[in-house]
């Protein structure tokens, strides 16, 4: 039988990184290709004792049907929590608990995008993202990346030549995968021309709370007067991926869309992960947790640029310093063919991400690879270093 797919999924390519798994899946293969938390990072005692408490007192109300908004308690625990960490929402925006924050992209896009409107996003930016707009048929414009965010004229002209975009989607906090935070200067400036040429911004922090050296910088969601920022946030990085909770705030008249397309979409988010986070933030010492997380991952990123130091700035191979989150990225010499390196890469034994599966045209050419310390011990990430230096000598001019 001949297979006719939607138009929304037919030029639609499996994910570059879920690909990669596959290679990373060989115990021989050192991943540094993945973007999981640390096993040293998960609270499993912690998840266990309120799992059976749970199951003790409140049985049936983990197991049965719930509201699509999300479990009520964890709405209003993130509520509080948004407003004294981050003063972040407002009584004009209401709170969506999602199944990871990949539901929000897709939730905002269907709620807001019609087919051929424009999306910009930061490039390179997060796969996942980009493929799920992709899914609903958007076209997306990407703009370069400096070293503190956005390029704002690039932006701007971005904006001017495409009226019909419908916002702006960047990841302002140790972006996923350039590792780059976007200055406050430019926050308050993106914000600035998503007011002047009337588009919205959807701000995804998934890594805000892993910063581990310098300043704290308010998220964009902090100074919207207009209602203009989608936010969106996660337990992923902090409690647990498989748990599969996120959580968006969002202006009323988005969010109530939002819902409506939830209920065709999944019904609710699990019950249970609701009530673990909410109890892990409100019972437990949460903000001791984030503190032990941040230390791990500072740790890991110090042993991590050590290495690069050591073996491959020499080679001509540079990065960005890392102050949060889980990734840099690596740029290559111009004359390195990046694809054909990565490839090699696998075969010596030795998995990264290359850069051109983040950008909105993979076609365009890249000379970067992306690198993740979170999950590797300290012993791999050594190997895995050494290895992409022996890989990266055989291209040396």
């Amino acid at each position: 039988m001949e297979y006719k797919f939607s138009n929304r999924v037919q030029n639609l390519k499996p994910s570059a990184i879920r690909e990669i798994f596959k290679y990373a899946s060989d115990p021989q293969v050192v991943s540094l290709s993945a973007g999981n938390p640390s096993p040293e990072a998960f609270p499993i005692n912690e998840i266990r004792e309120i799992s059976k408490k749970i199951f003790e007192e409140n049985p049936i109300g983990a197991l049965q049907y719930s509201i699509s908004e999300g479990y009520p308690n964890l709405r209003e625990t993130l509520r509080d929590y948004m407003k004294k960490n981050h003063n972040a929402v407002t009584d004009e925006d209401d709170i969506l608990i999602t199944t990871g924050a990949q539901q929000i992209m897709d939730l905002a896009t269907k709620a807001l995008v019609n087919e051929g409107d424009v999306i910009i996003t930061e490039s390179p930016s997060f796969i996942g993202s980009l493929n799920t707009f992709r899914s609903y048929n958007a076209k997306l414009v990407g703009v370069p990346m400096d070293m503190d965010g956005m390029n704002l004229d690039a932006l701007e002209n971005a904006l001017r030549t495409n009226p019909n975009t419908k916002f702006i989607y960047t990841i302002p906090n140790f972006q996923n995968p350039s590792g780059i935070t976007m200055s406050l200067e430019k926050r308050k400036a993106v914000y600035n021309l998503a007011l002047k040429y009337g588009v919205l911004i959807l701000e995804d922090n998934p890594y805000g709370d892993l910063r581990y050296s310098g300043e704290y910088i308010p998220c964009i969601k902090s100074f919207d007067t207009e209602g203009i920022v989608i936010y969106a946030g996660s337990m992923s990085k902090v409690i647990s991926p498989g748990i599969r909770v996120a959580y968006t705030v969002a202006p009323k008249p988005i969010f109530q869309k939002m819902v409506v397309c939830k209920q065709g979409n999944d019904v609710h988010t699990n019950v249970w992960s609701q009530m673990v986070c909410n109890e892990f933030m409100t019972k437990y010492d949460y903000e001791g947790h984030l503190e032990k997380l941040r230390s791990i991952y500072s740790k890991k990123a110090q042993y991590m640029m050590e290495l690069l130091d050591e073996y491959l700035v020499p080679l001509g191979i540079t990065y960005a310093p890392i102050t949060g989150g889980l990734f840099t990225m690596c740029t290559l010499p111009d004359y390195i063919d990046m694809p054909n390196f990565c490839k090699q890469a696998v075969l010596n034994k030795v998995c990264v991400v290359p850069g051109n599966a983040f950008l909105t045209d993979e076609n365009e050419e890249c000379h970067t690879f992306r690198v993740n310390f979170s999950t590797p011990t300290d012993q791999q990430l050594k190997k895995g270093i050494m290895l992409l230096a022996e890989t990266a000598k055989k291209y040396i001019k």
